[in-house]
């Protein structure tokens, strides 16, 4: 069977997968066929989760030292996961985010070793830039940190983060206009942690307002409008995130990688021209960049639509 990569880049407004989860279709379609590699930003939704047996949920930072050839990826399941949670959040937030571990726990089998209070208010905030990316700043990342180590030493071989977040008052993600705008500051504090440990890492962000929205939202981000928590998409990822190793899946067993169109500018795409692999860019995802193949002078193959990925995949054409 052949090994794929999955990327949609956070925080840049994609089409499909610039949301909550909804490249997942596309996901779960492609790993009837080939071993996925996803980035979470691909199958995380909230409470609920596109991943799949034949996928590996590898984070930013890692799936970027990993197409640089500078680590492999071991395959796992029912990995041992700590909890992290900010200082900052209310109890009544700890105490559904509690009852979410002890849920997932219960109906999924996963094996949780605990969780760690931060010493200290972890201090993030969000924005999105001149450039219309999603990004943001955290104060305090040392906290963060000390509480991963406690957990492995209890045991943890992936982390799980929540921080608390401030409200969103904007409306255009809610309409389906907009970029997501936590991810890109999410990305900071989980590369980070996977930079430091070198261990599965991911975050879900939480807000002081638990009330369930009642408005009929763009049905892209809808998973996010319907739970007061966006821990369990990411406990479900990690349980089986492979493991960071010197051998095992390296950068030259992959055949492929799918990316949107016009955000080719990423380090897995750079590593896999480099080594003269196959380059999706589907031009139907489309993001707030224009960093197109075009501009980059970049041989890629220019599809139109993941209906087309499908079929080559199906038919055992790539």
């Amino acid at each position: 069977m052949k090994t794929g990569a999955f990327i949609i880049p956070t925080g840049i407004g994609a089409s499909i997968g610039g949301y909550a989860g909804d490249a997942s279709l596309w996901a779960r379609k492609f790993a009837q066929y080939t071993r996925l590699i996803v980035n979470p930003n691909v199958v995380n939704a909230a409470c609920f989760s596109g991943i799949s047996d034949n996928m590996l949920y590898v984070e930013g930072y890692t799936l970027d030292e990993f197409f640089k050839g500078k680590l492999a990826l071991e395959p796992s399941c029912r990995n041992k996961i700590g909890v992290i949670f900010d200082r900052s959040i209310t109890q009544e937030v700890l105490n559904v985010h509690i009852n979410t571990i002890n849920a997932v726990e219960m109906v999924y089998g996963l094996d949780i070793v605990g969780y760690e209070i931060t010493a200290e208010p972890v201090g993030v905030e969000f924005f999105i830039d001149k450039s219309g990316v999603s990004t943001g700043t955290v104060s305090n990342l040392d906290t963060l940190k000390t509480s991963a180590q406690h957990l492995i030493q209890r045991g943890a071989d992936a982390i799980a983060i929540v921080c608390r977040f401030p409200e969103d008052e904007s409306e255009d993600y809610a309409s389906g206009i907009g970029v997501d705008p936590v991810g890109g500051v999410e990305a900071i504090i989980s590369h980070y942690i996977s930079k430091e440990f070198k261990i599965p890492c991911a975050h879900a962000p939480a807000f002081d307002d638990i009330n369930i929205s009642t408005k009929i939202v763009d049905r892209r981000c809808a998973a996010e409008y319907i739970t007061p928590t966006f821990l369990p998409c990411i406990l479900l990822g990690l349980n089986q995130a492979p493991k960071i190793s010197n051998t095992g899946l390296s950068v030259d067993n992959i055949d492929f990688l799918i990316i949107p169109y016009d955000s080719i500018g990423c380090i897995p795409v750079l590593e896999m021209t480099k080594r003269r692999k196959k380059i999706f860019a589907v031009k139907e995802n489309k993001t707030i960049l224009d960093v197109t193949p075009e501009k980059f002078l970049l041989t890629c193959d220019i599809i139109n639509t993941y209906e087309e990925i499908m079929e080559l995949l199906q038919y055992e054409k790539i």
